[in-house]
Parts: structure tokens; C-alpha cells; sequence
């Protein structure tokens, strides 16, 4: 593990409010970077597939193929709650 030292300078109301939320915390800011690290790699993985997507020249769905898929995922939902039930 390393350990880095950071200065940052935040407006004081900021900073009051971050303290009182614990947000100001070494495993707090972790989390935060990890998060964010986390969102950045969805982002990346989003747009590599779009990009292959895109490569595949696939032709784009029909009105009708889209509300097909939409019903059939609404309806997936509405089996996998009735089964929690």
C-alpha cells in the first residue's frame, strides 16, 4: 500500500459540511476515488462497445423488434418479482 500526503484547498463551508457527512476520512476519500475509478471503467467499457457496435454494421432495429424486446424485459421483471414473492 502507499501512503500519499495531499494539500487541497476547499471553500470553508465545504469543508465544514464534508467533516460533519465523514467524508474527509482517509477510507472515505477510498471510496470516493474508487467510485469514481469504478464510473470511469463503465464509461470506457460503454464507449469500447459502442465502438465495436459500431464495427459490426449491424442494421439498426425496427420499431416493432424494440417494443418486442422492451415487453419481453418488462415482462422477465415482472416473473423474477412474482418469484421473490
Amino acid at each position: 500500500m502507499v501512503s500519499l500526503d495531499i494539500t487541497i484547498t476547499l471553500p470553508d463551508e465545504l469543508v465544514v459540511e464534508a467533516r460533519a457527512r465523514g467524508l474527509l476520512t482517509p477510507q472515505a476519500i477510498q471510496q470516493m476515488i474508487d467510485a469514481e475509478l469504478d464510473r470511469q471503467r463503465k464509461v470506457d467499457d460503454l464507449f469500447a462497445t459502442m465502438d465495436r457496435l459500431a464495427a459490426a454494421d449491424i442494421p439498426p432495429m425496427t420499431n416493432d423488434e424494440l417494443n418486442e424486446e422492451i415487453r419481453a424485459a418488462r415482462a422477465e421483471r415482472r416473473a423474477q418479482r412474482e418469484h421473490r414473492s
